[in-house]
């Protein structure tokens, strides 16, 4: 899946980009930064985003996050880490202030464990996988993890799918509420094997579920690929999203780099009271330090919006 490559795909495309003629000059503006200039809303930068300035060490990643403004970390892989590291990271978040974003729910769905399909083996995994992120919240002291259901059983019509997937999520639901960890289902763009790709459809499932710890997760970059009307269909949907993530298109890089109006986004995410996170679910345009200087001022303009 594109989602399990992401984070590793960051460094590479980042180091395939070109450099800005103002990088180097950005790059020593954001060095000055003090640490209470915070943002308006709350961005959360994964792990490698900041590396260049950091060094490879993943608290002194964390730190360094911190210092720049951003008060949340998002770490799609957490799952796979040790859990020692787990809770390094989650002690070293306390001690900063920040707040754990999300991670993926390992084997909550996949190409070849379908919860559409309505078989017992495959939602077995997906509980399985439930089980254990309670632990991993546990370490890190997460309140979200990323859920997405896997492709179409074509062989079954949609909605016995959709009733299917219901199903599955009720009973994850049930591990997960009594530790106040909500799954938020994200619809990807990824590929249109996907059984969930669009926010309606998703915001269908959210009520079907029915339990504070199934919700949505709203991936802009995925749905200006999928659907557009962004600001219509998030306020459509408001009251069961529960985290957002950013990436502009095309490109899936930093707000600015692509087409979407990432200022009048955000306003309208700040209207409407949400405290949440907006995940940095994204790659740098620019490699290096300059790149990375270049992402923190391009989210200080899309963040200049009152």
């Amino acid at each position: 899946m594109e989602r399990r490559k992401f984070i590793q795909n960051v460094s590479l495309g980042s180091v395939a980009a070109g450099l800005t003629g103002m990088g180097t000059l950005k790059a020593a503006q954001t060095d000055s930064l003090p640490a209470d200039q915070t943002f308006n809303l709350d961005y959360a930068p994964h792990f490698g985003m900041f590396k260049h300035h950091a060094g490879d060490d993943l608290l002194d990643q964390i730190t360094f996050m911190h210092e720049k403004g951003f008060r949340s970390l998002e770490d799609n892989g957490m799952m796979g880490r040790t859990p020692e590291m787990q809770e390094k990271i989650g002690n070293h978040l306390a001690k900063l202030g920040m707040t754990m974003g999300v991670f993926v729910l390992n084997k909550g769905g996949n190409g070849a464990n379908t919860l559409a399909a309505g078989k017992q083996e495959h939602v077995d995994i997906f509980l399985d996988g439930c089980r254990k992120a309670v632990e991993v919240a546990k370490r890190v002291n997460a309140k979200w993890t990323t859920v997405v259901p896997g492709d179409f059983q074509r062989n079954l019509p949609l909605d016995i799918q959709t009733a299917n997937v219901i199903e599955a999520l009720r009973k994850g639901a049930e591990i997960l509420e009594p530790h106040g960890l909500t799954m938020v289902l994200e619809p990807l763009s990824d590929t249109p094997n996907l059984f969930l790709r669009y926010s309606p459809q998703t915001y269908m499932i959210c009520k079907g579920v029915n339990s504070p710890s199934c919700k949505i997760l709203y991936d802009i970059y995925h749905q200006q690929k999928n659907e557009g009307h962004l600001i219509t269909l998030m306020d459509m949907c408001w009251e069961e999203i529960a985290y957002i993530q950013i990436g502009d298109n095309p490109g899936r890089k930093e707000p600015g780099t692509g087409e979407i109006n990432y200022q009048n986004v955000f306003k309208f995410i700040y209207e409407k009271g949400f405290k949440g996170i907006c995940g940095m679910e994204h790659g740098n345009a620019n490699p290096g330090k300059e790149g990375e200087a270049d992402v923190i001022a391009a989210y200080r303009k899309a963040d200049n919006f009152l």
